[in-house]
C-alpha cells in the first residue's frame, strides 16, 4: 500500500481548507503500520480515500495493488474497515451478526455460518456468541465487529481509532484481537491518538500534521530522535532536591538535569544506562541523599508528539483541529461494510 502526494482540498464558500497537503505513505505488506496524529491532521481523511470512500484532490494510492481511483471496485473487493463506531444490529446476537454480514458478502448460509463459527473461536466469542449483542461489553463488541470486518478475508485492513471509547481491559482485548491478524498475512493500517496503541502494536509509525508525513520509523526509531534514555530519582527530601541534581548528574555524565519541584524529581540523560544506574545509586548514597525511587526510562512516544508536533495528538488547541471535515475524533467515520460492499 502507497501514497504519494497525496492531497484533499474542501473548497468553502469562504474559505479552502486543506485535509492533505502532499501525504506520502508506504506500508508493507504483513504488518500492522501506524498513522498518528493531532486532531485533524488527516488521519481520517487519508482512510476514507484508501478505502475508496472519497476521491482525493491529487496524488496517487495504491491499495493491494490497485489504484484507489481508477479501480475502486477491485480495492473494496480486498480491503476491512473498522472505524470508530461499531457497526452492528445490537438486538441480534453476535453469531447473528456476523452470518449476516457474510450473507450480504455472497457467502451463502452455509459459507456465512462457517465463516461465523472460526471467527467467533478465533476472537474468544465463541462462549457468548449466542447472546445479543446489547449484553456485550465494550470490548466484546469492538472484538465482534473486528470479525466482521474479516468476514471476506480482506488482504488490507484499516482500523480506524479502533479503542476509541473503551477502558484498559477492552482496550487489551482488542490489542490482542490485532496482534493475531498479521501472522496471517494481513496488511493493517492503523490510526489512533492513543500513543501507546501505537507502542504496542506498530512495527512502523508515520507520524502526520497538517496534512503531511513529518517522521517515520519505528517505535525505537522516533523515541531516539529526542534523545537518550534517562535516569529518574525522586528524592525524599525536597529540601535536597538542587543537592540531588547535581549529585545525580556527575554520576551519570550528564552536562544538564531537569528538576521538577513538585514532584521531588531530578532527571539526568544516560548513554550507558546500567553503569549509569549503578553509580546513581553508589553516589547517592555516598551523599547521604534518600532516594524514594530511581528508575531508568526511555522516551515516550508522547514525548516524540511534544517534540514533532508541539502539541499531544488530542490536544484541540493545536492548529491542524479548526475543523477539517471528517476529521475529528469522534464523528464522521464509514463503517467497514460501506468500505466493502
Amino acid at each position: 500500500m502507497l501514497t504519494e502526494d497525496l492531497t484533499k482540498v474542501y473548497h468553502r464558500t469562504k474559505e479552502t481548507n486543506t485535509a492533505l497537503a502532499g501525504l506520502d505513505l508506504a506500508v508493507e505488506r504483513g504488518t500492522v503500520h501506524g498513522v498518528l496524529g493531532p486532531n485533524g491532521a488527516g488521519k481520517t481523511t487519508a482512510v476514507r480515500i484508501l478505502t475508496t470512500l472519497l476521491r482525493p484532490t491529487g496524488g496517487r494510492a495504491v491499495v493491494a495493488g490497485h489504484d484507489v481511483t481508477r479501480q475502486p471496485d477491485e480495492v473494496r473487493y480486498r480491503i476491512g474497515l473498522l472505524g470508530q463506531h461499531a457497526a452492528l444490529d445490537e438486538e441480534l446476537s453476535g453469531r447473528q451478526n456476523l452470518e449476516l454480514f457474510g450473507r450480504l458478502y455472497h457467502l451463502g448460509g452455509r459459507g456465512a455460518a462457517g465463516r461465523a463459527t472460526e471467527l467467533l473461536e478465533r476472537f474468544g466469542l465463541a462462549d457468548t456468541g449466542s447472546r445479543a449483542v446489547r449484553q456485550y461489553s465494550g470490548g466484546m463488541r469492538r472484538r465482534l465487529d473486528l470479525a466482521a470486518s474479516l468476514i471476506t478475508r480482506p488482504e488490507v485492513l484499516f482500523l480506524d481509532e479502533p479503542t476509541t471509547g473503551l477502558d484498559p481491559r477492552g482496550r487489551t482485548e482488542v490489542w490482542n484481537a490485532v496482534r493475531t491478524l498479521t501472522g496471517g498475512g494481513t496488511t493493517v493500517l492503523l490510526t489512533t491518538q492513543y500513543l501507546e496503541e501505537a507502542d504496542q502494536l506498530a512495527d512502523r509509525i508515520s507520524v502526520i500534521d497538517r496534512g503531511r508525513r513529518i517522521a517515520e520509523g519505528t517505535a525505537d526509531e522516533l523515541k531516539a530522535r529526542i534523545g537518550a534514555d534517562h535516569i529518574d530519582v525522586v528524592v525524599r527530601n525536597p529540601a535536597r532536591l538542587s543537592e540531588a541534581a547535581s549529585v545525580v548528574g556527575m554520576a551519570a555524565g550528564a552536562a544538564e538535569t531537569h528538576t521538577d519541584p513538585d514532584r521531588r524529581l531530578v532527571s539526568a540523560p544516560v548513554t550507558n544506562r546500567m553503569a549509569a544506574l549503578a553509580e546513581t545509586v553508589r553516589a547517592l548514597g555516598a551523599a547521604a541523599i534518600d532516594a524514594e525511587d530511581i528508575a531508568l526510562r526511555r522516551p515516550t512516544l508522547d514525548e516524540v508528539f511534544l517534540h514533532l508536533t508541539g502539541n499531544t495528538p488530542d490536544d484541540p488547541d493545536h492548529p491542524a483541529a479548526a475543523g477539517t471535515p471528517g476529521d475529528s475524533s469522534t464523528g464522521g467515520t464509514h463503517d467497514h461494510s460501506e468500505a466493502s460492499a
